[in-house]
Formats: C-alpha cells, structure tokens, sequence
C-alpha cells in the first residue's frame, strides 16, 4: 500500500536486490524515551534503547490525543477517517486490531509487569466484539444434525442474490453439543470481524442489545460486509446490518441482496469469524502468559488466559468445510458425501467461520465453516500452545487432539505450498469456486482439496501482498523460537533466505517486497515423500516500505536469528528498525503512501434490477448507485478534498496513515529487539523445571488407572503444566499433579512417564517409569448408556445419547431402545440409524462407531419436537 520507487530506479540507485546493512542509523539511547522503572521480578528496566523506543511508540498509541481509540476505549482501524481498504472507514474496526491491541498489551505486562492494561483490552473485546447472547439470541434452536441450508457462492457480485438448495446434503456438526455441554450455553464464543465504532453507518446495532437502534446510538455498532462472491473488492461492497430487523434497506432489509429463496424472509442475526485473528488473540495470550510467569505473575492474567483458551475451543470450527461435507475430492455439490463425526475437518485455519439465527420465536439457527484456506491465515504457535500448554489447553474433550492435529497439518501445509525460491504461495479449497465445482484438469491437491494460488478473493489477487508472507512466517518463526521444530527451521531457512536477497535498507529508507507473482502450481501433496515443488515459482512485481509488514517482517528475522544463530537475519532487522524510526512522527511512525485506487470512489456497486432500498442516513441503494453515493458522508470528510480533486483529474491523493496493527507491530518489533537481542527480556529459560518425582498408581480399574506424581520446581520461572504418557504415546495435559488415564484394556500392563514443562516451553526429561497392570473385568460386563437433552426452545429440542463399553473386549453391535413418555417425535438423528414407532424409538450403530473399545465410549444425537412437557425417557442399551 506504501509507495514505492519502481524497479528501474530500484535497480540503479540501490544495486539490485542486496542488503545494504552498514549505512543504516543506529537508534541512539540519549534519543529514546525514558520510563519509570519497574519494580515487578522479572520486569525491565527499559535501559536499552530498543525497549525504550518501544515505550515510546506505546505512549503515542496510548495517549488519547492521538485518536487511535474511542470514547468508550476501543481501538480504531486508523487515525484517519478516509481510509478504504478491508474496512471501509478508518473509524471502523476489526477483530484483527483487538488482537493486536491484546498482543501490544501482553509485550507491555513484560516490559512493565503491570498486566491490568492487558485484561482490559480482553474485558473491552467481550464487552464489544464478542456478541453477548443478547446479541446471539436463538442458538439453542439450532441442529446439529442439519447446520445450514447449501447457497453456492458465485465469482461476481453481479450472480448475486444466490439460491438457497435444499436439495444438497449438509453434513453434521460435530462441535456443538461438546461446547454446549462444556460451556453451559449454546452460545458461540469468537469476535465478529468488523465494528462500526462511532456508528457512521446508523444502523445501530449496538452490542447488547440484540437491535438495531438507528442512527441516534452512540458508541459500537456491529456490522457486516462482503457477501458476493471472489470478485467483490471493498469497492463493490454494500454494508449491512448483524441484525436485520428489516428496519433499514429494502422490505426485506438486506437479505435479498445476498441470498435468494421461495418463501417469506425472516429477521435475524449473524456473525462472521476471522480465524487468523482470534488465533493471533490466542497467540497474544500464550506470550502473556509466559512472560507474566517468568515475573510470578501468572495468576494476574489466569481469566484472560481461560478466555483465550475458551476462544480456542470454538476456533475450531474453522477447521471444517462450509457445510460439513467430507474432505477431498469434494467436486459435485449434490453427490459430495456430507461428513459424518470428523470427515470434514480439514484441520487447517480456514478464511473464516460463521454463525446466525431467527430472531426469538423463529425456531432456527444456522453454523457454517469454509472450505477455504490461506498461508496467510495459519498459526502454528497457537495451534502449539492450545495443544501443549496445560493452562490453554481448552475444556472440550475433543479440542487438544484437534489443536495437535492443526499443529502437524498446517506445518505440512507450508511444506506443500512453499515455492522453489521460498515464498509461501496461496492455499488450496475444498470447494472450488465455493460451489463444490471441478477444478481445472491437473490441478494439484493437499489431502484431496485443490491448489488455489489466490484463494478466497481475486480483487485484488489474495495472495498477492507480502503482508501475509510476514504475518504469516512471523507465527512459523516464534513457533520454532518456542519449541526448536526443526520442521520450521527447514521453512525458515528457505523463506528468510529468500526474503533477505529482496531486501534493502540505505541510511535514509528500506524497500522490500510488496506485490508478488506467482506461476505453476506445488506438487500433489504426499505425506511420505513430499515434492520439491520444482514447477512453482514466485516473482516481485514492486518494491515498497510499508512499515507495518516491516516490523513483522524484521520480527520473523529477529526469531530465527534468535534461535537460529544466523547473523545475517538478525543484523538486518536491526537495520530495519533502526532505518522505520527516522519516520517517526507526534503520533507514530509512517510513511507516505499515494492511492491511485482512491478513483473508485466513483465504482459502480451492483444492485439487482428492481431492487430499491436505503441506508440509515436516507441515501438510495437502487441500480446504478456508487460506492460514495451510499456513503455520502464521505463528502463531509475533513480530507475529501484530496480525493475530489484527483476524481476531477488532478493528481492521485498522498496520506499518511496511522493504522493501528501497523503502529502496534512496529511497537512490539522494538521491544522483541530488546528482548531477544539487548537482555531485556525473558528469553529462553535455558533451564527446564525438575523432573517428576513420586509416579504412583491408585484407583486401578479394569479400564482406568489414576496416576500422581510429585510436584516440579522451576528455579528461573515457574511448572506451567505437566505432560503424560503412556508408553511413547502423549495421552494428557493437566496443570495439577494428577491424572486419570481411561479407555485401557483390562489385564493389561502399562507404562506410564512424566514431564514438566514450564511456560516458555522447556521440558523436564521424563519421570522414573511406573508399570501398572489393569484389574480382570468385572463378570458380565456390558455397555451403559446416558440420556442427555442439550438445548430445548420450548416446542423443540436436541438430544444427545453416550454409549459406555464396560466390557473387557470391544463391541461389535449396539443398539439402544426407549419409549417417549410424551408426543415427542424425533425429527433428524445423527451418528445412529433409527425407527420411530408410535412412542417407541430404536437406534442402531452406524459402520463407522459400532465397535466401542473397552472403556471407551460414542455418542449419537438427535433433534425432535414435543408440544408439553419434555419428560426424559428411560432408556436401555443392548451389545454384542
């Protein structure tokens, strides 16, 4: 987005591609801002120049003259009003700048030790983009069994509205009634993307109050945007309310625009995630965590940490295909097998999840994830801490292993997609052109699902920016900080190698890559002997200095070089931050950019014929309207001029921005310097905490075993969790010196060892191994069964049935029996086959969960409707 000298005069000024390190400035100390001195162990001191840049940059943030936040304290996208770009407006925001804010929070608690600001920034996020279930009102009507109705998605806004089809097959949730029954809601837990801070646009929507309250609402509205199709840039977009209670747009609100169907609309609610955000929150948090733990802090933060872990859980429906079909060869909309139990989860993040229901009284509900996955969206240090890290490992009994199986998956997946120079190209779609389509003959696939070079959107071309190649190696680069992966280390080596000979910083500027290129396609995946993607290739259409991808760029330098040893990567990030504060100015550091896209102000946004409606503010959203036309307000804006005049053909508008990730990022870049490079942080502890002492064995069952341990010191920072295994297989996390081990097979010995891990990742060697032997099974061991209903609307209710082997040897059949002690009548079952007689019901194992190891058990669901009382059945269960 920065400006940027064209490759000829890149060429003959600087010489080419080469870093040019010796000239660049160093920050001087008598330069950099001064701080108080923290008190807090294991807080600095801020002596180095690094950190006290850091300070600086966070003061500017954080002083309320500056504008980057609200009234009410909620970050803005930017300073400036006239910005377009993902958000429309500079005074909207994201879910991506409170995850930012919440990681700047976190460096701040290490920097400080004051941790209040870094719990503040979590209770604002719950407060104002985490809807309430005020906000989310109807969840408890939705099925699992049947998560939404099938719209195929279209390349052109002009395609739109799409047609619901209920013709084909959905598969089934598997999330929702584990989160329900572990949370006690079925509400959903994730921040929606896009919040209208000063409530420009009028609808209203203010969090908590579930409606729309016009233009006279102060403070946060949410709001919604893109919905039609790959081709739909932000100049094509027309806003629309979360809740559409058809008091604005047309006598539909703005339902009809996106999606078209037969019968009467209704008013509702929806939310859309962005996974890559919610991850970076969670991301923010693990360093949170680790860095108060080293100061004896942990317990300071320990509800924000559950937040994050609680956010992680429900994340998870990012790993699942938009309407739960099966992963893989998924080229037919109406023959793709709908998923059953875990075969639509691709286990990738995926470019967003969403969520939505009837307003009280229309009895439904809807969930969806995406097929679609981007290298820019994966997070592998998250993925490792909601999977490793005993206090973030989230509630669910299911989430740890799919958080481990995110981890393996998404470091395969840049494994796949890294080009032969080293870049990482686009992703790869369960559903091509969103409508399950054949992807052109040839096409190469990762577990089935086809290369996209520009997934999710085309205008401009997804995988384009360099900004995602640095946010994205940036996660990779930490992950291999944390933890040594030598998996990363290969990426690494690869990426920085090739990101280091495009690079180069003179005393007064930097220029590194901006736009890329991309021809060929990876090889086909294969997981035993991957290719050398020897057919793909990345090119650098332009250079820039956009600051903010630099300081994620020069972060992914600091933390290879950090654990690396490389020299040369962590000298040239030096250089990058020494050369980023020369722009410094009262507010930030920026550079300045010219936007010629600022003509399409002018753009044509695509209205169906005959559709006629209007915004909040009274402007007309009929055929031929524009994108100013329907923001009209943008003509009052203090720097409208600028853009007038280039649309009456004067020259391309120049801005300075101040958006608040970038001012973050640079931030935080400074005070990772100081911490990995200047001794001001915690860096690796170097020493693991003491091994586990005392494994015993108590409470031995035929099919469980409970083991306990002495507890583990940390002399340099504190035991954050302990691991334990069961031979070489990692069977659990917990944080306490206890654990029960299930699912054994009886008259069996096992062997058990221990770990200790504390928060920066260091590991104990393993415990002394304790052999323990299960009880012989009871005689005449059997299956037990439970009843359960997970959510009840009043004329409507799911179920949800758990299958226990007692046994000593697994099941090969089952089949449970019940008899209604009312009208209820069971309308969708999943994970079960049934026959409903009268008031008699039979379920019947499936081929895939007949057989039930010892001490293992299965579930199946159901949905059903009733009018009356919902009187629990008693039920029975049969086996052979």
């Amino acid at each position: 987005m920065s400006d940027h000298l064209s490759r000829r005069r890149f060429a003959t000024a600087l010489g080419g591609a080469l870093v040019a390190v010796a000239a660049a400035p160093s920050i001087g100390r008598a330069a950099a801002a001064t701080t108080a001195a923290s008190t807090t162990p294991g807080a600095t001191t801020a002596t180095d120049a690094y950190t006290q840049q850091f300070l600086t940059q966070y003061n500017k943030i954080k002083n309320s003259a500056n504008g980057y936040f609200s009234a009410a304290g909620v970050p803005y996208h930017s300073v400036e009003t006239l910005i377009v770009e993902a958000p429309d407006y500079g005074h909207q925001t994201t879910s991506e700048a409170f995850s930012f804010w919440m990681w700047l929070e976190a460096t701040y608690g290490r920097v400080t030790g004051d941790w209040t600001p870094f719990n503040n920034a979590w209770t604002t996020a719950e407060h104002y983009i985490i809807p309430s279930h005020a906000d989310q009102p109807t969840n408890s009507s939705y099925n699992p069994g049947s998560p939404a109705t099938y719209a195929p998605e279209w390349p052109s806004p002009s395609d739109y509205p799409s047609a619901l089809n209920t013709s084909v097959p959905v598969g089934q949730d598997p999330l929702a009634n584990e989160l329900t029954s572990t949370y006690g809601t079925a509400d959903v837990y994730g921040m929606h993307w896009l919040l209208d801070v000063d409530n420009k646009y009028g609808y209203g929507n203010t969090p908590g109050t579930g409606a729309e309250n016009g233009p006279t609402a102060a403070g946060p509205s949410y709001i919604n945007s893109y919905q039609r199709g790959s081709a739909e840039s932000v100049w094509a977009t027309i806003p629309q309310p979360t809740t559409d209670l058809f008091t604005y747009g047309g006598p539909n609100g703005y339902l009809d625009l996106f999606v078209a169907q037969t019968g009467a609309y209704s008013k509702q609610w929806k939310y859309t995630d962005a996974p890559d955000a919610d991850s970076r929150a969670v991301q923010a948090a693990y360093w949170a965590y680790r860095w108060a733990s080293a100061q004896g802090a942990e317990g300071q933060i320990a509800a924000s940490v559950a937040k994050a872990a609680k956010m992680g859980d429900y994340l998870r429906y990012a790993f699942f295909d938009k309407y739960f079909k099966q992963i893989g060869d998924c080229t037919d909309a109406d023959t793709c097998a709908a998923g059953t139990a875990r075969s639509s989860e691709h286990y990738l993040l995926s470019w967003y999840y969403a969520w939505g229901g009837a307003e009280p009284g229309g009895g439904w509900a809807w969930r969806i994830g995406d097929g679609a996955s981007h290298q820019g969206y994966q997070n592998p240090l998250a993925a490792w801490a909601l999977s490793t890290v005993a206090t973030m490992t989230p509630q669910s009994p299911t989430a740890q292993s799919d958080w481990s199986g995110s981890l393996t998956r998404q470091l395969e997946f840049y494994q796949w997609l890294q080009s032969a120079e080293g870049a990482m190209a686009g992703g790869c779609t369960n559903s091509w052109e969103g409508q399950y389509g054949t992807p052109p003959a040839g096409t190469s696939t990762f577990y089935g699902m086809a290369y996209d070079w520009e997934p999710v959107y085309h205008d401009p071309p997804s995988n384009n920016w360099f900004g995602f190649q640095a946010w994205s190696m940036e996660r990779v680069a930490e992950y291999y900080y944390v933890t040594g992966d030598a998996r990363a280390k290969t990426l690494l080596d690869k990426w920085v190698a090739w990101a280091v000979s495009q690079t180069t910083v003179t005393a007064t500027n930097f220029q590194i890559p901006s736009t890329l290129g991309w021809s060929g396609q990876p090889d086909t995946w294969n997981p035993t002997t991957p290719g050398t993607n020897s057919g793909l290739h990345v090119s650098v259409v332009d250079y820039g200095n956009d600051v903010g991808v630099a300081a994620a760029y020069a972060k992914t330098l600091m933390y290879y070089s950090g654990k690396s040893g490389d020299a040369t990567s962590g000298a040239l990030a030096k250089s990058l931050l020494d050369v980023m504060a020369t722009f410094a100015d009262t507010i930030g550091i920026s550079v300045p950019e010219t936007r010629t896209d600022y003509s399409s102000f002018g753009a044509t946004v695509y209205v169906p014929t005959g559709w006629s409606g209007k915004m909040p503010n009274g402007d007309p959203i009929v055929p031929g309207a524009t994108f100013t036309s329907i923001r009209s307000w943008y003509k009052s804006d203090p720097n409208w001029s600028k853009v007038q005049t280039y649309l009456n053909g004067g020259a391309a508008p120049v801005f300075t921005y101040h958006r608040f990730w970038a001012q973050a990022d640079i931030a935080m870049a400074y005070a990772v310097y100081g911490e990995l490079f200047e001794g001001s942080g915690t860096g690796p502890t170097a020493t693991p905490p003491t091994v586990p002492t005392g494994l015993a064995a108590s409470k031995v069952t035929s099919t469980s075993v409970t083991l306990s341990w002495t507890a583990s010191t940390d002399p340099s920072s504190s035991v954050a969790g302990y691991t334990v295994y069961r031979g070489s297989t990692k069977v659990g996390l917990t944080t306490g010196t206890s654990y029960t081990d299930t699912g054994l097979t009886a008259a069996t010995t096992y062997s058990y060892t221990v770990t200790a891990q504390d928060p920066a990742g260091d590991t104990s060697a393993a415990s002394a191994a304790l052999s323990v032997t299960t009880s012989a099974a009871p005689a005449g061991g059997s299956c037990t069964v439970a009843y359960s209903v997970s959510s009840d609307w009043g004329t409507g209710f799911n179920g949800n049935v758990t299958i226990t082997n007692n046994g000593t040897t697994a099941t090969k059949t089952w089949q449970v029996t019940w008899t209604w002690p009312g009208n209820q009548t069971i309308t969708t079952m999943w994970n079960a086959g049934y026959t409903q007689t009268g008031t008699s019901v039979t379920a019947n194992d499936m081929t895939y969960n007949n057989a039930i190891a010892p001490g293992a058990s299965t579930s199946f669901g159901f949905g059903a409707t009733y009018t009356g009382t919902n009187t629990a059945p008693t039920v029975t269960v049969t086996s052979t």
